[in-house]
């Protein structure tokens, strides 16, 4: 009898101890919350897609912090959140300082589909206008003064523009929606390209500048003949005019889940391996030329088992059930060929309960 207590007592500690190990291995507490920060485009189907996750998953707790790409990049890169966001996959240079910082790599999965629209305040004027690249690059060069310039005009047959001075408005923070802005514009003009360049905080030649998606919108929605660049949702739910664009087929495209899908389509079969890609101005009868993806960025190797299980398990649900959501709230939806492109590289994700 003594021994058996003995045996007892001694399966009963190193039971203990191993379930205390795999305590320690998953994080310790039974549901940790997870943080998130990073662009503010993406936050209206991001709050949607944590809140109907957490129905399915209670121990799900998503804490994400619309601050800017340029602060999801900074914190996901300096490995103070466990997750980062942008409307621009990371640069090579700051994958390299993410690695040396973390010892850890970082995957960018796009996640929809979104476009920056040039919405302006004109009096009296409430349909959309018709924008070449020519006149929006000239406009945010201070070429273009006046509302009624001669190749605002002639785009427009029917539409008496006043002689009034326009006020550009763009963003003063480090912006994802700034990266695909520029990277339009340096597509289309060699002077943009070589001049302001494209960047998530470039120094504007001309305007006033605001900070975020919401800043700009203000200035846009409370001064007349202003003209800024926002993301598509804002300026729907702002109810803003906005312009179409040209595109590369001069085809004068308004902005729609329509037009940003085909930009998408146009350009998968040149999607890389890493899944980085512009698709601004992609060459397609119908693309919207201002399109973008917008990105999770994800650490490879997580370093607490629940939050990596939690985090993964979400990131396999937004590619399938999660995009469901997207339409409804001003997203295009992945195309089908990219969706599976990020299943591969999210099975990629490692955690360890052992």
């Amino acid at each position: 009898m003594r021994f058996l207590n003995l045996f007892f007592a001694l399966l009963l500690t190193l039971t203990l101890i191993s379930c205390s190990k795999k305590t320690q291995n998953l994080g310790g507490s039974k549901n940790p919350l997870i943080n998130g920060a990073g662009a503010t485009f993406p936050f209206p189907i991001y709050s949607k897609w944590f809140y109907e996750y957490h129905k399915i998953n209670p121990d799900a707790k998503i804490n994400y912090q619309s601050i800017g790409s340029g602060g999801g990049v900074r914190q996901i890169t300096e490995g103070t959140v466990d997750f980062g966001a942008s409307d621009m996959p990371l640069s090579d240079k700051e994958i390299e300082k993410a690695n040396k910082n973390n010892n850890n790599s970082i995957m960018n999965i796009p996640t929809v589909i979104g476009s920056v629209v040039i919405t302006y305040n004109l009096p009296g004027i409430d349909k959309n206008i018709n924008l070449s690249q020519k006149a929006i690059v000239d406009i945010y060069l201070g070429k273009i003064k006046k509302w009624n310039d001669e190749e605002i005009k002639k785009n427009n047959p029917g539409i008496d523009f006043p002689d009034k001075d326009i006020l550009v408005c763009y963003r003063t923070d480090g912006s994802g929606t700034t990266f695909v802005f520029t990277d339009f514009l340096g597509k289309a003009s060699r002077e943009w390209k070589d001049g302001p360049g494209v960047a998530k905080d470039v120094r504007f030649p001309v305007g006033q500048g605001a900070k975020g998606n919401e800043g700009v919108t203000g200035i846009v929605k409370q001064i007349e003949y202003s003209v800024g660049y926002v993301e598509y949702v804002y300026a729907v739910q702002n109810k803003l005019n906005y312009a179409n664009v040209q595109n590369p087929n001069n085809e004068f495209i308004t902005p729609s889940l329509e037009s940003l899908t085909l930009a998408a389509d146009f350009s998968v079969a040149e999607m890389p391996e890493d899944l980085r890609q512009s698709i601004t101005n992609a060459n397609g009868q119908g693309a919207y030329p201002i399109s973008s993806y917008t990105y999770l960025l994800i650490y490879i190797e997580q370093r607490n088992a629940r939050k990596g299980k939690i985090l993964k398990e979400f990131l396999k649900w937004s590619m399938k059930e999660g995009q469901v959501y997207a339409k409804n709230l001003g997203y295009a939806p992945l195309p089908e060929s990219v969706i599976q492109k990020n299943l591969v590289k999210i099975d990629l994700i490692n955690y360890s309960t052992n």
